[in-house]
């Protein structure tokens, strides 16, 4: 009887060792690997349509820079993988409401329009061409009143994005170092490591590399972005307040054409006072109108979002 036992115990662990291994080397890679699989899918395949899309008239009758409509959302933000530095920290939440965000940095082309407007100066191209090239060698100063402008001009209410906004419209939904992933790849932007013909030599036309999943372009490298937040030493909630004035230093973002990659990181963020042939900016809207029904606001985010990250190493 106990032989019959100890042969029925044996068997069964057997039995269930072979049903585990089987288990763990075929079924649950196949599941992980449909269930990643669906949902790049969907979220590629959920390129925002051009009802997301729009552009202001301007009163010469011309049209305003490129928007895309960005929903209202949470989302962490921060260095959340903690490979960057202190400044990066603490991650938290952040509610964003929702608003508009130009699909491209601001071109010479768009920037020239408001200078030959204003009477403002024009500023220097580094002798590497004007057009769709984002504009460079400006102070925040020079944008803030770019944005004026282009209120004046559309009849609505445009500012710099404040920085929280510009992580959470960076992000678009993901919780990586770069929007596409956690390695810089190659040809998906232009910084120094990028893998790009521009890499480390200067900047090249807007809209050169894919767009994220809002529709924003080159928020990884090519130039600096000024937004409207201070600079603090670590997050403090001014990241998403606007200042009216630069008693201090202010927040860029998205790295440039002369970044190493770690400083292209979505959560990498620097100040500056100055102009520099690195920096340029992007603009924001207020965005009021309800949206379309037909407008999807991605259906992942609690998936890709990390709400469990251990913050012990947090302060």
């Amino acid at each position: 009887m106990a032989r019959v036992f100890i042969a029925t115990f044996i068997a069964s662990i057997t039995v269930g060792g072979v049903l585990l291994w089987f288990e763990y080397n075929y079924f649950i890679p196949l599941y992980t690997l449909t269930t990643q699989a669906a949902i790049s899918s969907a979220i590629k395949n959920n390129t925002p349509k051009s009802t997301k899309f729009f552009h202001d008239s301007l009163k010469n009758g011309k049209n305003g820079p490129e928007m895309a409509i960005i929903p209202t959302g949470n989302f962490q933000m921060g260095d959340i993988q903690n490979v960057g530095t202190k400044w990066e920290q603490p991650v938290h939440t952040v509610s964003v409401a929702g608003f508009a965000i130009g699909r491209y940095e601001i071109t010479f082309a768009e920037y020239d329009q408001f200078v030959l407007a204003t009477g403002n100066e024009l500023p220097e191209d580094e002798g590497w061409g004007r057009g769709k090239r984002p504009v460079i060698n400006i102070t925040w100063q020079n944008a803030v009143e770019y944005t004026k402008w282009l209120s004046k001009q559309t009849d609505q209410k445009y500012r710099l994005p404040t920085e929280a906004e510009w992580e959470y419209a960076a992000r678009a939904t993901t919780n990586t170092l770069y929007w596409w992933g956690n390695e810089i790849g190659n040809n998906q932007g232009n910084c120094d490591g990028c893998g790009s013909k521009w890499d480390n030599k200067k900047t090249t036309k807007v809209g050169s590399f894919e767009a994220n999943y809002f529709g924003l372009y080159d928020t990884v490298g090519n130039v600096y972005e000024w937004t409207c937040s201070a600079y603090e030493p670590t997050y403090n909630g001014r990241e998403q307040q606007c200042v009216k004035s630069t008693e201090k230093s202010m927040v860029i973002r998205s790295g440039s054409w002369y970044s190493l990659p770690n400083y292209t990181r979505v959560a990498s963020r620097f100040k500056s006072k100055n102009s520099d042939f690195t920096i340029g900016f992007r603009i924001a809207r207020e965005y009021t109108k309800p949206p379309d029904t037909n407008i999807q606001v991605y259906p992942f985010k609690p998936r890709l979002y990390n709400y469990n990250r251990n913050r012990q190493n947090e302060r």
